[in-house]
């Protein structure tokens, strides 16, 4: 579905001050401009640095540096720093995602997860197959399917006749989300029409005598079940820490001796969500007493009989959980299901995520989005922080993006989050290895609000690190603390110097 264009004075008044034509709106501030300068206000103002003056004491090195700050209501654009220059936008892609699956789905999808019948019920026996049918819910977790599997045995299903089938083929079926990344973090896991605990395998240790006791399980609240379909060996050796291979019916992990503590545990990716959700559902299904037989994967939907559901959040409520907590799944799930929504099924990430920078572009009048995946994992995606502040400006109103942001709190000099601040900022961060992004709305003492995205990054030094020690790599945690700090001097500056009321 397409929502109307939103009013063409606020998108247009953007477009125009950033066009070539608008020279004064395009001008880049001298190259250095290293002193403070006075308020706007005459004597007695508080004293406010230029933004080359932040960038320059941010000691970034050799990273660049873009921000668009513009009047979130009439889309004036009040300050520049590169504003066409294309930078990875991190996580911050994620209030892009959210944009296009409000667009696409509406505020009150929810993702259903169904058990279907292919055959009558009859004195307890499903006369047929039984279906696990997904459509990409990317917040489904265990304590959900033990409820799915209650509520099979409440329909009445004693026992199963026929076959044990999952579909998942709602969504593509991908293994990884960025393929440049150290292969045991959870935050890249695979993607599917059936997701379970964002795709990741609780993995823990124990020491017990000269060895370790280890578990793999799919661990919740409530329930803590074992599984098979991830597996791990730990071997005598100090690197590489993890290893991966898949036998072609598991996930096969082996992990470093010399890593190992006494006692210790992580969440590791999984990189078969389908076979790893039916392996749950199985375990419940026989704990309510239903036997079921080896789980087999079908292309197409089988047609029959609800029997059970449950489902997702509203879509609001699980973009303003993905949004906090930056879920990667979550927006690669809900990306992939607004392309779904509007054509066919994908066959791969790169292609979702060029259908919604051709979406995005569309909207706000511009050729330059290239986003390469939904969550801002993959360091090759590119926008200008023109086009972010556009998105925001021209796209955010529409579906009352503001409240699904996230609160950032400013921080005094020590860094330490400031108990009053006479401005609110809701904002989505965004962070790879030497890349750090910031978008969003502040709301200025006086009421008027800003729309904002500065970035910043060094691509060449992110892409010269290692794959296997993208992990913690050296240097990445105090270059971060930089260009956050960065990124709330410049908002600071920007509530001094634009707000009307003072």
């Amino acid at each position: 579905m397409s929502k109307p264009k939103t009013h063409i004075s606020r998108r247009w008044v953007l477009a125009g001050l950033l066009s070539s034509g608008a020279s004064v709106a395009l001008a880049e501030p001298p190259l250095r401009s290293l002193r403070p300068a006075p308020r706007p206000g005459g004597k007695g103002g508080r004293m406010v640095p230029s933004a080359e003056y932040l960038v320059e004491r941010a000691n970034l090195g050799t990273a660049s540096v873009g921000f668009v700050v513009a009047d979130a209501e009439t889309g004036e654009v009040l300050e520049t720093r590169k504003p066409l220059l294309p930078l990875p936008p991190a996580s911050v892609a994620k209030a892009l995602t959210t944009l296009y699956a409000l667009d696409a789905l509406g505020p009150e999808h929810r993702f259903a997860t169904r058990l279907v019948a292919t055959g009558p019920v009859e004195g307890g026996v499903l006369k047929g197959d039984l279906v696990l049918m997904g459509s990409g819910d990317p917040t489904l977790d265990t304590d959900r399917l033990a409820e799915l599997a209650m509520k099979l045995k409440a329909a009445g299903v004693t026992s199963v006749e026929g076959a044990f089938l999952t579909w998942s083929r709602a969504l593509p079926t991908l293994t990884e989300i960025d393929p440049e990344q150290p292969v045991q973090v959870g935050y890249n896991p695979a993607v599917s029409g059936l997701n379970l605990n964002f795709n990741r395998v609780h993995f823990e240790w124990r020491r017990a005598g000269a060895g370790w006791n280890t578990a793999m399980d799919a661990r919740s609240a409530t329930h803590r079940p074992d599984v098979r379909v991830a597996r791990m060996a730990i071997v005598k050796r100090r690197y590489p820490i993890y290893t991966y291979e898949d036998d072609g019916t598991a996930d096969l992990w082996t992990v470093a001796s010399g890593a190992l503590g006494q006692n210790g545990s992580r969440w590791l990716p999984v990189r078969k969500p389908e076979s790893y959700t039916a392996e749950v559902f199985q375990s419940f299904a026989k704990g309510q007493g239903i036997n079921l037989g080896a789980a087999k994967p079908v292309d197409e939907p089988p047609e029959g009989t609800e029997l059970a559901r449950v489902e997702s959040e509203d879509l609001r409520a699980l973009l303003r959980d993905m949004l906090k907590y930056s879920t990667n799944v979550t927006a690669e799930a809900v990306g992939l299901a607004a392309s779904v929504a509007r054509g066919p099924v994908p066959a791969t990430l790169v292609e979702s995520g060029a259908r919604m920078s051709d979406w995005l572009g569309g909207e706000i009048g511009s050729p330059r989005p290239a986003l390469v995946d939904h969550s801002g994992l993959g360091g090759a995606s590119r926008i200008t922080t023109r086009d972010m502040v556009r998105a925001l400006v021209n796209l955010g109103p529409a579906v009352d993006l503001e409240p699904l942001l996230k609160e950032i709190r400013m921080k005094d000099a020590k860094g330490r989050p400031m108990e009053s601040y006479p401005a609110s900022i809701m904002a989505k961060t965004g962070t790879l290895n030497f890349v750090s992004t910031l978008a969003g709305y502040v709301t200025l003492p006086g009421g008027r609000k800003l729309a904002f995205a500065s970035f910043m990054a060094d691509p060449e030094r992110r892409d010269a690190i290692p794959v296997e020690q993208r992990e913690r790599p050296e240097g990445v945690a105090s270059w971060t603390a930089r260009a956050r700090t960065l990124q709330l001097r410049l908002i600071d500056r920007w509530v001094t110097t634009y707000d009307m009321t003072t």
